[in-house]
């Protein structure tokens, strides 16, 4: 979690820096082989050099960013675990229970997906 440390130290309500760290070090846990990256002031995983997912937070939520092909793939999903959505992002508000398996999913699709891609963005 150094990469992020200084993200997270930014971040000035204590819940919602405990919140954003346990998603962060989950995906860390979860997926040791991505890494961590801060771009655009946001913290984001990337592997072998191709966007992941990202995160950032709003006042009323946190918005998780996949490719959008990926939310469009998972929108039944998503929708089920009570998150609203666009194209580009889902959003899990703070006082929304973080449903961590979607997560994994999520991340674990992306990856295979995109394990011969070779640009950042698809």
């Amino acid at each position: 979690m150094n990469g992020f440390q200084m993200y997270l130290n930014s971040i000035d309500d204590p819940n919602k820096r405990e919140r954003m760290k346990s998603i962060l070090s989950y995906i860390k846990k979860t997926f040791p082989q991505l890494k961590e990256e801060i771009k655009w002031n946001q913290p984001m995983f990337t592997d072998h050099g191709t966007f992941i997912i990202g995160f950032s937070i709003a006042k009323p939520h946190i918005a998780v960013a996949p490719d959008s092909e990926v939310i469009y793939h998972f929108e039944k999903e998503i929708e089920e675990a009570g998150y609203s959505h666009t194209k580009g992002l889902f959003r899990i508000k703070w006082t929304d229970k973080v449903d961590y398996d979607l997560l994994r999913k999520i991340i674990a699709y992306t990856v295979e997906d995109k394990k011969d891609t070779e640009k950042f963005w698809r």
